[in-house]
C-alpha cells in the first residue's frame, strides 16, 4: 500500500508470572505499528536472587517470530519488554538491528525498545566511536544504550536521564533493568506512550489497545519529558516514581498523523480517543469539502478500508446534517489474507495492481456519484489504481476527499515517507488541479492544516507536529541525519 510506514510499537510489563505471554499479546495488538520484525527480552530472578535476562527476536510478524516452546523454555520471568519494528533508520536486512537491544554493563543489565527517530544520532554516534565505543547495529536507538553505559554517574535512573537529555528528536522508550521497568517520552511528546495496570502488574504500551487485549486498566499517559520508574516498591505501594528531563519546550509536538492514520481507532492516545478524533475529521471534511450529486440524487460515501472507515462515517453523517442526501456504503472489499512475503513477477504485479488487495461492490457503485474518503495520498499510485478499479463499476462520478493536507515534506521523527521528489503533492507543486488530472477523478479536495487542527478538540492547538505538511520542523535536524536518511 502507498501509505506512510508506521513507526514502531513498544510494550513493557512488570510483576507478572506470564510476562512474555502478555508481551506477545501486547505486540500482537500493536502489529500495525511495525510488521518487519519483533523481539522480546525477559528478566527472571533465579534461586540465587540473581537477575537472568533472555532474548528472542527475528524478522516476521509476531505470530511468526514466537511460539509456545520459547515461552516455556527460554522467555521466562516476571518482567519483559517487547518491540515491533518497521525500520526508519538502520538497515532492515540484519537481525542485529531488530529490537529490543540488550547489554550488560557495570550497573547490570539494561534492555531498550525505542519508537521514534533521534535527529542528532549521527553526531552522537561519531563522538562515541571516537571515544572507543563499538556499535553492534546501525540503529540510532543503540546510541541511547552507549550513552547510558558510558555515564560516570552511579545511579541508573540518573544515567538514563543524562543520556536522554543528550539526544534530540522523537523517542518513546521502554527499558528493562535488573530491578525496574523504565519508560520515557521526549520533551516534545512526538510519540504516544501510556501506563496501564492489571492486578499487581504494571504495563507500558504505545497504545491502549495493547492494554485492552490483556484486560489491563488504563491509568494515564507518560507525559512529554517524563521518565517513569516501576519497581518492587511501586508494586507494594502503588506509587509510580516520576522524573523530568531538563528540556522544557514552549509547545508540544504530538504527531498529528497518529490520529489521521497510524493508531488503531479503538486506542486512546495523547489522552484522547482516536475514533472520536477521526469522526471529527470526517465531520469537518464534509463541512468544508462537501459533494452533491448534480442530478439531486443520493451521494454514496465509501472509504478506503480500513484506516479511513471511521472518518467516512463522520463525513456521511455530516452530509446528512447539511441536507445532502447520502448513504454510507461498503464499496471496496479488502483482502486481509495477503501474506507479508506475497510476491508476483514485476509485469504481473503491475497488471494486477490493487486488485491483489481490493475488489469493488459493483451494485453499490454503478451509476452513482461516489465520494471516496481516504486519510492521505503519498505517491498517488495506489489512489490512481483504486480510481481505475472503481471506474470499472461504471459510477456516474468519482470525488476524492482526503482527511489530511497534501504531504509535501519528509518526516525526520520516525515516519517513513518516500523521497520528497516522489510525493505527488510536491512533485506537482501542490497544484490540486494537476493532482486531479493525474488521479483522473471529477474532483479531489484535501483538508487544510487549520482544518486538521480544528479537529483536535480540547487539545492545545499549537501542540501538534505538522512538519510533513508545512515543512516547519520543531526539532533541528543534523545534516548527517538529513543526508543519510533522505538524500540517498
Amino acid at each position: 500500500m502507498d501509505k506512510p510506514k508506521s513507526y514502531c510499537g513498544v510494550f513493557g510489563i512488570y510483576c507478572n508470572d506470564k510476562a512474555a505471554y502478555n508481551t506477545y499479546f501486547g505486540l500482537h495488538a500493536l502489529q500495525h505499528r511495525g510488521q518487519e520484525a519483533a523481539g522480546i527480552v525477559t528478566r527472571n530472578i533465579n534461586k540465587g536472587n540473581i537477575p537472568v535476562f533472555s532474548m528472542h527476536k527475528n524478522f516476521g510478524l509476531v505470530s511468526e517470530v514466537f511460539n509456545d516452546k520459547l515461552f516455556q523454555e527460554k522467555l521466562t520471568g516476571d518482567a519483559a519488554i517487547g518491540h515491533n519494528r518497521y525500520s526508519t533508520t538502520g538497515s532492515s536486512d540484519s537481525v542485529k538491528n531488530v529490537q529490543p537491544f540488550l547489554v550488560n554493563y557495570r550497573l547490570g543489565h539494561i534492555a531498550l525498545a525505542h519508537n521514534g527517530n533521534l535527529t542528532n544520532a549521527g553526531s552522537l554516534r561519531q563522538e562515541l566511536v571516537n571515544e572507543g565505543a563499538i556499535f553492534q547495529s546501525s540503529s540510532d536507538s543503540e546510541v541511547i544504550l552507549h550513552l547510558i553505559a558510558r555515564s560516570r554517574i552511579n545511579n541508573q535512573v540518573e544515567q538514563i536521564k543524562e543520556a536522554l537529555d543528550k539526544v534530540k528528536g522523537a523517542f518513546s522508550v521502554v527499558l528493562l533493568t535488573d530491578s525496574s521497568l523504565v519508560a520515557a517520552r521526549d520533551p516534545h511528546g512526538f510519540k504516544p506512550l501510556c501506563i496501564g495496570k492489571h492486578n499487581n502488574s504494571y504495563i507500558i504500551a504505545s497504545e491502549t489497545c495493547a492494554l485492552d487485549i490483556i484486560k489491563a486498566e488504563y491509568i494515564r499517559d507518560v507525559e512529554p519529558g517524563e521518565i517513569v520508574v516501576i519497581d518492587d516498591e511501586t508494586v507494594k505501594t502503588g506509587s509510580i516514581k516520576s522524573f523530568r528531563l531538563t528540556e522544557k519546550p514552549e509547545h508540544h509536538s504530538k504527531c498529528i498523523f497518529e490520529y489521521i492514520y497510524f493508531s488503531r481507532p479503538d486506542s486512546k492516545i495523547f489522552d484522547h480517543n482516536v475514533d472520536k478524533i477521526r469522526r471529527k475529521l470526517g465531520k469537518i471534511l464534509a463541512e468544508k469539502h462537501p459533494v452533491r450529486d448534480k442530478d439531486g440524487e443520493k451521494v454514496i460515501v465509501i472509504s478506503v478500508p480500513d484506516s479511513s472507515n471511521t472518518c467516512a462515517i463522520g463525513y456521511q453523517n455530516f452530509l446528512e446534517k447539511m441536507g445532502i442526501h447520502s448513504k454510507l456504503e461498503i464499496g471496496l472489499i479488502r483482502s486481509h489474507y495477503i501474506g507479508r512475503t506475497f510476491i508476483l513477477p514485476g509485469q504481473l504485479k503491475r497488471e494486477l495492481g490493487v486488485r491483489i488487495k481490493f475488489n469493488t461492490v459493483r451494485g453499490v457503485l454503478e451509476g452513482r456519484t461516489i465520494v471516496l474518503v481516504d486519510d492521505s495520498i503519498v505517491r498517488g499510485t495506489t489512489s490512481k489504481q483504486l480510481v481505475n478499479l472503481i471506474k470499472e463499476a461504471n459510477p456516474k462520478e468519482i470525488h476524492l476527499r482526503i482527511s489530511s493536507s497534501p504531504i509535501l515534506f519528509p518526516c525526520y521523527y520516525g515516519m517513513d515517507f518516500p523521497s520528497k521528489e516522489e510525493l505527488i503533492a510536491n512533485k506537482l507543486n501542490n497544484n490540486i488541479e494537476e493532482i486531479r488530472k493525474y488521479l483522473d477523478v471529477d474532483s479531489v479536495e484535501y483538508m487544510t492544516i487549520d482544518e486538521m487542527l480544528s479537529a483536535m478538540k480540547d487539545q492545545e492547538p499549537t501542540g501538534f507536529c505538522t512538519s510533513c505538511f508545512s515543512g516547519k520542523y520543531p526539532v533541528s535536524i543534523d545534516n548527517s541525519f538529513r543526508k543519510e536518511a533522505y538524500d540517498n
